[in-house]
């Protein structure tokens, strides 16, 4: 994954922080009716309709049953739930990496305010954070996070799920045979 480079004991996400840092200097520069004008464009190539409906799955997380859709090519996860204007009820997307690692999601193009659980490679919660809808702000995983699950915001709460809480029904990706 790009901006990761291997260190005893974890791996730091170093290009993100930069990119993160660079794109947050040239926004800061942006003039005003710049910005509120850019928030309100959408690239006409990149339109619900036309992008290819995602595989579904049952989780179970805790007690409490989640349809989520798979995100598991670079494309699928860059996209996300960007655009999303609502989501089903009890209805989520869940992002699968090939290796666990300090996971960042931030909500660029994304109006729905979301809150993300990042799930380790035994299928634990990790923690948990909420994301405000347009949001540049970085939300990161606090350990090596194999998955991250995206629901509404207050869905999580609302059933009692917490850090530690197991979820079940998870896929899992092939390895890397380049290494």
């Amino acid at each position: 994954m790009f901006g990761f480079r291997r260190t005893p004991g974890r791996k730091r996400p170093v290009f993100f922080y930069l990119a993160l840092v660079i794109a947050w200097a040239a926004a800061a520069w942006l003039p005003d009716h710049a910005r509120e004008a850019s928030a309100h464009n959408h690239p006409t190539d990149i339109q619900p309709a036309r992008v290819a409906a995602l595989p579904r799955i049952a989780l179970l997380v805790g007690n409490q049953r989640l349809t989520a859709e798979v995100a598991t090519d670079d494309t699928s996860r860059s996209r996300g739930l960007m655009f999303r204007k609502e989501l089903e009820p009890d209805h989520g997307m869940l992002f699968v990496f090939a290796e666990p690692a300090q996971l960042c999601f931030w909500m660029k193009n994304t109006p729905l305010p979301l809150t993300v659980a990042f799930i380790d490679a035994a299928g634990s919660i990790v923690n948990l954070a909420d994301m405000q809808p347009h949001s540049l702000d970085p939300h990161c995983a606090i350990a090596p996070a194999l998955y991250a699950l995206e629901a509404e915001q207050g869905w999580f709460a609302r059933y009692g799920i917490t850090p530690g809480t197991r979820v079940r029904g998870l896929p899992r990706l092939q390895r890397r045979q380049s290494e």
